[in-house]
């Protein structure tokens, strides 16, 4: 599947469980456990469980300053 170099995709601000995971590199049941443990926030749709794509890059942010507490950004 051949993209356009000039498009860039801008991200949906809200993902299902499956694609933050895979934006994330990680399983489904991985990012489940983070949701039960509190560390990736997600809204209820109704039924529908989702992930809003900031809660993802602060999940990065959390995870990188939590790695090196010494870093400066």
């Amino acid at each position: 599947m051949a993209e356009n170099a000039d498009h860039v995709e801008t991200p949906r601000l809200m993902l299902t469980i499956p694609e933050a995971a895979r934006r994330l590199s990680i399983g489904r049941s991985f990012i489940y456990r983070l949701i039960v443990a509190g560390e990736l926030e997600t809204v209820q749709l109704g039924r529908l469980r989702r992930v809003p794509f900031d809660c993802l890059v602060e999940y990065v942010e959390r995870l990188r300053r939590e790695q090196n507490p010494d870093a400066e950004r």
